[in-house]
């Protein structure tokens, strides 16, 4: 699931650079290529004005005469959208001479709207002329000294501009988007396959967890290839370091187990004295102790061992069978409902000691009856089981369930045993993460409710 988030970031992620990027791109190109459209045009343009300026500018030419169609027919076609003006700006009033196309309209002057002068002495911009047409408009004054100023202007129909424009635009998109389609595919390519690896891994670690394999196994690229060996190491040192707590375990119980027999023993031989009996008190209560904290790291120990799984359906079977034996003088029937494929995420030995402590205790105060089920259940954070022990017996009341799961309580001393198994239980359950619930059976005695982890 962390690989799949993975890849779904960096491919969103991907995908927004990438759609950014073509987005900018595409801006870009768009606002380059008007510009040299309009460039065009302008040039264009400047080449009428310039026949403009030198016709205004002969001497030997009269000063009311018209230019000639600068070889354009559109500026003879009226509204064609392309117009000169010429303006004589020192006279009491204005002489205007326009092309024919303007017919009784007139051009705007940029002058009057604050347009800059460009390096070449141009103003140029977009106006609102005849008809409401978008023109493009260029216009330069001359000053001729005595023959007086004149402001000569030349405008085009600016829709060839748009045209063009959008014509590329639309080329762009088509071209930028089948650009984006492409990185998509090729995103999806380098996520999908890239990752694979760390995908691998991932399936590799819950096979390990669920036990159905020991270590990471196959090739890895040279990118991955050490984290792989590093988790195997880690694997390795896990399971070298439970190995030795186990042997420094066994040692210590032999180690601390043999003088505190002697020491029982020489003061068994003088129970008379006071202090004997003292010493006899307080070893077994050391005895106690060792044992308990004993079988806590040997519990501890064990279920620090990644990749281990029992199925239960073998081992509560056996168990109901061990127990029929034992107890086959009392006529003890055991009935086991343990669905096959469940399994549990520790070792044998401990599903064993757990298990077989609630069987062995509903068994002793059983009349005729014990129950054992088995079940699944996957609607929780992660998978575990539920094992239910239930028997026929007095059962027990709300105040005896609690008090007798602590440590060495034992509520009725004619039966064999030393009060440690229920506790036990429950010391090892909760060091799987697991819990255990003493309740009351429908068939009439006690009921024992174990949750453990799963696969």
């Amino acid at each position: 699931m962390r690989a799949n988030s993975l890849a779904l970031r960096l491919f969103i992620s991907a995908t927004l650079w990438s759609v950014a990027v073509v987005f900018i791109t595409g801006f870009v190109l768009s606002s380059i290529y008007r510009q040299a459209v309009e460039r065009s045009y302008d040039r264009r343009l400047g080449v009428y004005l310039r026949t403009l300026v030198a016709e205004v500018a002969a001497p030997e030419e009269a000063t009311d005469r018209s230019p000639q169609s600068l070889g354009e027919p559109l500026f003879d076609l009226p509204l064609s959208g392309w117009y000169w003006q010429i303006t004589r700006l020192q006279s009491a009033k204005p002489d205007v001479r326009s092309s024919r196309s303007l017919w009784d309209g007139g051009l705007p002057r940029l002058a009057d709207r604050d347009v800059p002068v460009s390096a070449d002495g141009t103003r140029r911009s977009y106006v609102n002329g005849p008809e409401d047409q978008r023109l493009r408009l260029i216009e330069r004054s001359v000053d001729l000294g005595d023959d007086g100023r004149y402001l000569v202007a030349v405008a085009g129909d600016a829709q060839e501009i748009e045209e063009e424009t959008r014509s590329f635009d639309r080329a762009l998109v088509i071209t930028l988007g089948t650009l984006i389609v492409v990185v998509l595919f090729t995103t999806i390519f380098q996520v999908r396959f890239g990752l694979s690896p760390l995908k691998r891994i991932s399936e590799s670690l819950v096979a390990i967890r669920s036990g159905s394999a020991e270590r990471l196994e196959g090739e890895f690229p040279v990118e991955i290839a050490p984290l792989a060996r590093e988790t195997n190491a880690l694997i390795d040192a896990n399971r070298k370091i439970v190995e030795r707590a186990r042997t420094h375990v066994g040692n210590l119980a032999h180690a601390l187990k043999t003088p505190l027999s002697v020491i029982v023993n020489e003061a068994t031989g003088r129970r008379e004295d006071p202090l004997a009996a003292k010493v006899i008190e307080q070893a077994g209560i050391m005895r106690d102790q060792i044992a308990r904290h004993l079988e806590r790291a040997r519990l501890s120990a064990r279920t620090a061992v990644v990749g281990t799984v029992t199925e239960v359906a073998p081992v509560a079977s056996a168990l109901a069978r061990t127990m029929e034996k034992i107890y086959h003088h009392r006529g003890i029937a055991i009935d086991v409902d343990a669905p096959a494929g469940v399994r549990f995420q520790g070792e044998r030995q401990d599903l064993e000691e757990m298990l077989g402590n609630l069987v062995d205790n509903a068994c002793k105060w059983a009349q005729s009856r014990v129950g054992i089920e088995v079940m699944p259940e996957r609607g929780a954070a992660r998978p575990t089981l539920r094992i239910v022990v239930d028997d026929d017996g007095p059962g027990l009341t709300a105040a005896e369930r609690e008090q007798v799961v602590r440590r060495g309580r034992r509520l009725d001393e004619t039966k064999p045993g030393s009060g440690l198994g229920l506790s036990i239980v429950v010391e090892l359950s909760a060091l799987y993460g697991g819990s255990i619930v003493l309740g009351s059976a429908p068939i009439g005695g006690l009921r024992a409710e174990l949750v453990l982890p799963a696969v």
